[in-house]
């Protein structure tokens, strides 16, 4: 078989951005998406792509804002924003269903399209991807819409004037990454670094994504709208949870109710980036799961 060393990078248009994408080669097998989260890269499902490539054509774009996707110039990271932009991608590939791997955001915005176009998806493994739970968005939508939209406005004001954190080596960026997620290796930590910061003109190193990311839309779907979509999901989904991670696992807050054809796997010994910290298990499973 001919030796691949790595994937081809690629860009697709939506709402005027250039949005890249890398492609894992394998064009006649059934397509697969990996889907980065929050302030990560299409390049951290590089060890996930080396074992599926051979059964599947792997595609893993970067979420606009992140990697090496164009950033909004308006600072446009609406989940609408975010969910269009992946709809766009199945389009412009013209692919008639899609198999999809997100995490975190990614497996929030994947969820929402899988529930928008359940006839697109053929399986569906979501790692940490449902966003709050229902009961804290409740909460959030008790204030009014206009002290919402107001702290939207305050936010979006503070981000405008954040500069991005400067590290003066690469190496400053790495240990930074290794402070982050204690499971990583000293291996995945150097990769995921390579490949999420670069160089600016004075010499230093900044991460990729832009600042403008960490502040939350004032106008997102209500949560009733969001468990509709969920509700309608009709594939397989697997849904796979750290226990050692900040997100709640929706086997206790009642989530799992509105995924009639989801299956739970909490991980022990692993956090938010479980696919990092439990690879050897995380594959198996997937495997298993997507047969």
């Amino acid at each position: 078989m001919e030796t691949q060393l790595g994937p081809t990078s690629n860009r697709f248009i939506s709402q005027r951005l250039r949005l890249n994408y890398v492609d894992w080669g394998n064009p006649d097998a059934p397509p697969l998406i990996l889907q980065h989260g929050g302030r990560d890269h299409c390049r951290s499902w590089d060890w996930v792509a080396e074992e599926l490539r051979h059964d599947w054509h792997v595609i893993c774009p970067d979420l606009r804002g992140h990697g090496d996707s164009e950033w909004s110039p308006e600072g446009n990271y609406s989940m609408d924003a975010f969910v269009y932009d992946f709809a766009q991608l199945v389009h412009t590939l013209g692919y008639e269903q899609v198999t999809i791997i997100a995490h975190s955001l990614g497996g929030n915005i994947a969820t929402r399209y899988t529930g928008l176009y359940p006839e697109k998806v053929a399986k569906f493994v979501n790692i940490e991807g449902l966003g709050p739970p229902p009961q804290i968005r409740r909460q959030l939508e008790e204030k009014s819409v206009g002290d919402r939209l107001r702290q939207w406005i305050e936010d979006k004001r503070k981000a405008s004037g954040r500069n991005p954190r400067k590290y003066a080596t690469r190496r400053d960026a790495y240990q930074r990454m290794k402070e982050e997620n204690s499971f990583l290796t000293d291996e995945q930590a150097r990769h995921l670094t390579i490949h999420g910061a670069s160089r600016n003109e004075d010499g230093t190193w900044s991460w990729k994504f832009d600042n403008y990311l960490n502040i939350w839309s004032g106008s997102d779907l209500p949560t009733d709208g969001i468990i509709a979509l969920w509700e309608a999901i009709t594939c397989p989904v697997l849904l796979l949870w750290g226990k050692d991670s900040f997100a709640n696992s929706p086997a206790s807050d009642g989530r799992m109710d509105h995924f009639p054809t989801a299956k739970l796997i909490e991980y022990e010994n692993a956090g938010h980036w479980l696919h990092h910290d439990q690879f050897d298990r995380f594959m198996s499973d997937v495997k298993v799961f997507l047969g």
